[in-house]
């Protein structure tokens, strides 16, 4: 059974203590693609940040205003944050981007607590299909989770490599 509480949340916000970590990184690793045709680490980081940004602009308006959420084609907004990544941001202002936005989420979430537990319907499903859990933001949340530790053993497996 998946439980979710606030505690759902300061582990989300936890993912930081890592990725903070990564300013340790060499530049030639942190743009080293992760597997063959994969991204690279600050790739990733900029994706995870991108997904944050997208809950805060998109997903928290539309819970507030009632209406469905929908997520985007995965492929085309995923684009957009690797190329963010390719454009010249240096390592330590992107880690530093992506902790600035994940904590905004999270206080942003804490603080109304009432959007997070709401029932919604997210790209016109109103129950997760891999689970059957009711959709809220809260449970999005934990799957943003295992979405971070996905790529957390990514970037381990790679940084292991070395």
């Amino acid at each position: 059974m998946i439980i979710l509480s606030d505690e759902t949340l300061l582990q989300y916000k936890d993912f930081t203590s890592w990725t903070d970590t990564l300013h340790n990184v060499q530049l030639s690793l942190w743009l080293q693609p992760i597997a063959e045709g994969k991204a690279t680490i600050g790739e990733i980081i900029s994706h995870l940040k991108g997904w944050d940004s997208y809950l805060i602009t998109t997903v928290i308006p539309a819970i507030k205003r009632g209406e469905a959420v929908f997520f985007p084609e995965f492929d085309s907004f995923n684009e957009i944050a690797y190329e963010y990544a390719r454009s010249g941001i240096s390592k330590e202002h992107l880690l530093d981007e992506f902790r600035q936005t994940r904590h905004q989420l999270v206080e942003i979430l804490l603080a109304e607590t009432d959007i997070t537990t709401k029932h919604m319907t997210v790209n016109g499903e109103s129950n997760s299909p891999s689970t059957g859990t009711p959709y809220s933001l809260l449970y999005i949340i934990h799957e943003f989770i295992e979405h971070d530790n996905h790529h957390k053993g990514q970037i381990l497996m790679l940084l292991n490599q070395v």
